[in-house]
């Protein structure tokens, strides 16, 4: 079983797609840890606020396995096969880490985005902040405490069980 962490991200119908999104990932791991729910504006672009989380989770499956299901997952829940980055969605699913797997091509691990936003480092730090990060060497609270972000991150209450 590999320990990894989605980021899980939406701006349309929020609160569908987050909550079918944990149910989805529940099928495909085990021992899903939650971080709070944040929303936060849209970065990189104009549109609704975001709701984000990571979830931590355990799976037998390999990488590209895992991938590919997570695409599966974003797919069924309504996200365009050619969705850019700059656009609302439905659903964001990103592997942020995969055991302790480096890659700089797709996925690329560990994701850069610990490195470039709130949303990603504020909850990897609630989950795991002794996590030292692969082929950088700091642990979470090393890299928040060493990082400013101009960013408001709002918790939302839980609103489903899981």
């Amino acid at each position: 079983m590999i320990t990894t962490y989605i980021g899980v991200g939406s701006n349309i119908q929020r609160r569908k797609h987050i909550a079918a999104a944990i149910d989805e990932l529940s099928g495909i791991g085990e021992q899903l840890r939650l971080s709070t729910i944040f929303e936060c504006e849209a970065v990189g672009f104009d549109s609704q606020a975001f709701y984000n989380l990571v979830v931590e989770m355990k799976t037998p499956l390999s990488l590209a396995e895992f991938a590919k299901q997570l695409r599966t997952i974003e797919q069924k829940l309504g996200r365009a096969d050619n969705a850019s980055k700059f656009e609302p969605r439905t659903l964001d699913l990103d592997i942020i880490l995969f055991g302790e797997q480096v890659s700089a091509s797709q996925p690329e691990l560990p994701r850069s985005d610990i490195f470039h936003y709130a949303f990603v480092l504020e909850p990897l730090y609630e989950l795991c902040p002794q996590r030292v990060i692969p082929a950088d060497g700091r642990n979470i609270a090393q890299i928040r405490q060493q990082t400013n972000f101009d960013t408001t991150l709002t918790p939302v209450p839980l609103w489903f069980s899981y």
